[in-house]
């Protein structure tokens, strides 16, 4: 249906077929950002559509569902695989973030990365986009090389999306529409065996201090 309104026509087997495994691929991933705070949400026993809201929200944000958006914008930038090295060393020397690179979880490679990568370099040769793949697989290597980090799924998701024929801006909607599963099976289970999530936080603030209050002379 994705494909049909974007298209206007019945999309090919194959397509549907890589959609399908993209969507699979991102449907659930453990107590990410948007997850947990659909699960918070759902922990004070507001309804499936407040819990999946706020999920949304945090979805958003540029450090999580929106990450996949920046990545083909810095693919974009780059252009061809011969001018990545050099544009990534620049970007390193001024301390700028890169995308699609880093998990909080996967610390030596995030396990969804071959099969995107797969489902890239099959796209790339069916659309004649070539290009993308091994502009990320240049990526991959300088960062490995540079600063031992390894892509994330959303480093390959940018150009997957786009050679299927999904501008940027539909990216995150995107992931929205595969996450809502993951989080609508999160947000039953914590109704069912509900429990409150209250975290505990630390003050490192500063030490006492004096309070300023009036002097014994003020009159008062």
């Amino acid at each position: 249906n994705f494909f049909y309104k974007l298209e206007g026509k019945v999309p090919q087997d194959w397509k549907i077929r890589m959609l399908d495994t993209i969507f699979n691929l991102y449907a659930d991933h453990e107590f990410n950002a948007s997850t947990f705070t659909a699960r918070v949400t759902a922990s004070t026993l507001a309804g499936i559509y407040a819990a999946v809201t706020s999920a949304v929200a945090t979805l958003k944000g540029p450090l999580h569902g929106g990450a996949n958006e920046e990545s083909m914008k810095m693919l974009e930038e780059i252009g061809t695989p011969d001018r990545a090295e050099a544009w990534l060393m620049k970007k390193l020397e001024t301390k700028e973030k890169i995308m699609g690179f880093g998990h909080r979880v996967y610390k030596k490679g995030d396990s969804r990365v071959p099969v995107m990568r797969e489902i890239g370099r099959e796209l790339g040769k069916r659309t004649g986009k070539e290009q993308w793949i091994p502009i990320c697989e240049k990526l991959e290597e300088v960062m490995d090389r540079e600063k031992h980090l390894c892509a994330n799924v959303d480093l390959y998701a940018a150009p997957v999306f786009w050679m299927l024929g999904f501008p940027p801006e539909l990216n995150t909607p995107l992931f929205a529409a595969s996450r809502v599963a993951g989080w609508c099976a999160h947000v039953t289970e914590q109704h069912d065996h509900n429990r409150l999530i209250r975290p505990r936080s630390l003050y490192i603030g500063p030490k006492m201090r004096p309070y300023p209050g009036r002097s014994s002379g003020d009159g008062a």
